[in-house]
């Protein structure tokens, strides 16, 4: 074998295994960095398993290594297993443990299962687990109605037939137990509005509703508005209540609008009956008027046929004739206004 080839084959497995050698240690420093900076935490993770979460399940050990830091830290008992099994499921593991250390500090209780059905019960919404926490430690105030609707307040007429303004402001807190697959902000707006309506609508009149603003939000929150839902209401008051328009009056006059026309529309079908009555008639009168024509017509066949049979003579035809102008002249003399 030509010694110079050998050099070079030599020279090459050299540099490969020079170079599988750096990339060896460079990952043992990367995951050692990790090993140590858990060790000195307190929060210590085997080396084996940083390898196996990066090699095999392709997790990012680094991130979940601070979470359990955190946890650690924050004397929460989350083995890495759970949190591993969360971010396999879409869960925010730096979220999560973020909101778990906010409701320990605020003495609320949850639980490491619950704060992960939270944070994926939130994920791709505008809400999370810590807004969650936040919320049940700081209560947060939702108009009503909502102001993104189009509508500033929610209207109701009262007996009186007045309507009636209002604008409420409902404060709220998160109830953690039942945040999950229940109801949000959408439908406390939609409950408020709803009794703000019917204790409006219930009112004898609309100056009581505005004498008692405070009679509202008391029927309001008596009605257990928050069942069903993420939240817990503590309180609901009347921002505002003003006189609107003369509701009642309006369905009068649209009442009286109705009528009348409905008594026009009655009155057109008389007058159309009675036209066709009319025409009817006029049509019976035309056809009673032929009929005497013809009996008229027969009168001079008649004669003739009398003629004929020799039942008529001339002497007799003679004095008719004479009778007809008699009975003209009286006419004529009787009613002198036919002449002129």
């Amino acid at each position: 074998m030509n010694p110079i080839l050998a050099l070079n084959l030599t020279q090459i497995v050299s540099i490969i295994l020079l170079i599988g050698v750096l990339v060896i240690v460079l990952l043992i420093l990367s995951f050692l960095s990790v090993w140590i900076k858990a060790y000195s935490s307190g929060a210590p993770v085997s080396m084996w398993n940083l390898i196996a979460m990066k090699l095999f399940r392709k997790l990012p050990y680094s991130v979940i290594v601070d979470a359990r830091i955190m946890a650690v830290k924050a004397g929460l008992p989350i083995t890495v297993n759970e949190f591993e099994t969360h971010y396999m499921a879409g869960g925010d593991i730096i979220q999560t443990v973020s909101g778990l250390i906010n409701a320990q500090k605020a003495g609320i209780p949850l639980d490491w299962d619950k704060a992960c059905a939270i944070d994926l019960a939130t994920k791709g919404t505008e809400k999370s687990i810590i807004q969650a926490v936040r919320t049940s430690i700081n209560p947060m105030v939702i108009d009503c109605p909502n102001p993104t609707s189009g509508k500033s307040t929610i209207d109701g007429v009262a007996k009186d037939g007045i309507q009636v303004k209002a604008r409420a402001r409902v404060t709220v807190r998160s109830n953690l137990e039942h945040y999950v697959g229940s109801a949000q902000e959408e439908t406390i707006i939609a409950r408020v509005g709803e009794g703000i309506v019917t204790t409006i609508g219930s009112a004898e009149s609309y100056k009581w509703v505005l004498e008692n603003p405070d009679s509202i939000s008391r029927n309001v929150l008596n009605r257990g508005l928050d069942t069903g839902t993420a939240f817990e209401i503590l309180s609901i008051d009347i921002a505002d209540v003003d006189v609107g328009e003369n509701v009642g009056a309006q369905l009068q006059v649209a009442q009286a609008e109705a009528n009348k026309n409905m008594a026009q529309a009655q009155a057109e079908i008389r007058r159309a009956a009675a036209v066709a009555l009319e025409q009817e008639m006029k049509a019976k009168v035309q056809e009673m008027q032929a009929k005497v024509v013809e009996a008229q017509a027969q009168v001079p066949l008649a004669m003739a046929e009398a003629f004929r049979q020799g039942n008529l003579g001339v002497m007799d035809y003679m004095r008719l004739k004479n009778i007809e102008s008699d009975t003209d002249m009286r006419k004529s003399i009787s009613n002198p206004k036919q002449d002129s």
